[in-house]
């Protein structure tokens, strides 16, 4: 995701620099002309504002506030964009630390996965500084079709947790549909056909349908992903004493599915924990 969004900053005239946990990463971009730092701390200090795309609460934390972090390289007049998909407590906390060195704090997660970012289409769903989200206007808006201010940090965060959590148990819904006209003896290909054009169309139906008919997951948006965002949904929906019977039975396929090894696969991978029911 990160690489994407880099590109078309730099397509768009920006001047970027860059840091990766994976040197690797960083190579297309050094060749687009992006500067490649040394750590997250040496991005902050050579960056007015620093965005941030990282797989999980603890890598948010890890690069934040760890050696070598942003929160080292952060002052006065800088600003702080994450815009990875962490749960409302640990963007609190990024945002103390970052705040604490007189830097501002903006969390924006997207909605959206590889195709988007390519795309400059992402959804910014952000909150906590308005200043910052003022004054990170031009990049969102060259990185995305729509940011939204949501208010208090941590409503970013969860406004993102509840869309993958209604995308998640909508895949897993379609999933099992087809798999149903497959064990009823239609084509699933009809399946896809038929939904596009009711009430139910969806656009990540159309999207993934014909490659999941045939037995094909290429990763977009990784399945392991898809489940922890679906573990951030329920663990808010705990504490907040919201029952999510849906969602968590979804969860349960999810997590099936990364079981039997399709972690690393696209979320839709999650037919396979289906199939594998029928097995039983």
């Amino acid at each position: 995701m990160g690489v994407p969004m880099a590109l078309n900053l730099i397509k768009a005239g920006y001047k970027v620099v860059v840091w990766n946990r994976s040197a690797d990463k960083c190579e297309p971009l050094k060749a687009a002309g992006a500067t490649v730092a040394a750590s997250p701390a040496d991005v902050a200090r050579q960056s007015d504002i620093t965005f941030a795309m990282l797989s999980d609460p603890p890598a948010a934390v890890q690069v934040a506030t760890g050696p070598g972090g942003i929160v080292e390289g952060m002052s006065a007049g800088k600003g702080y964009v994450d815009v990875s998909t962490i749960d409302p407590a640990t963007a609190a906390a990024v945002a103390a630390a970052v705040r604490g060195t007189g830097a501002l704090y903006l969390e924006a997660p997207v909605s959206g996965s590889k195709g988007p970012a390519e795309q400059g289409a992402l959804i910014f769903l952000t909150a906590g500084d308005q200043a910052l989200y003022d004054a990170a206007a031009g990049p969102l808006d060259v990185m995305g079709k729509a940011s939204f201010f949501l208010g208090e940090v941590g409503a970013g965060a969860n406004m993102k947790l509840v869309v993958n959590a209604v995308m998640g148990a909508m895949m897993g819904a379609f999933a099992e549909g087809l798999s149903l006209a497959d064990r009823m003896g239609l084509q699933q290909q009809d399946v896809i056909d038929v939904v596009a054009l009711g009430a139910i169309a969806s656009p990540m139906f159309a999207l993934k349908g014909p490659a999941m008919a045939k037995g094909n997951y290429p990763t977009a948006f990784p399945l392991k992903h898809q489940q922890k965002d679906l573990r951030l949904a329920l663990a808010e929906a705990d504490a907040a004493a919201q029952p999510l019977a849906v969602i968590a039975a979804a969860n349960d396929l999810y997590v099936r599915a990364r079981q039997q090894g399709h972690g690393d696969a696209d979320f839709s991978a999650v037919l396979e924990a289906v199939k594998g029911q029928q097995q039983q």
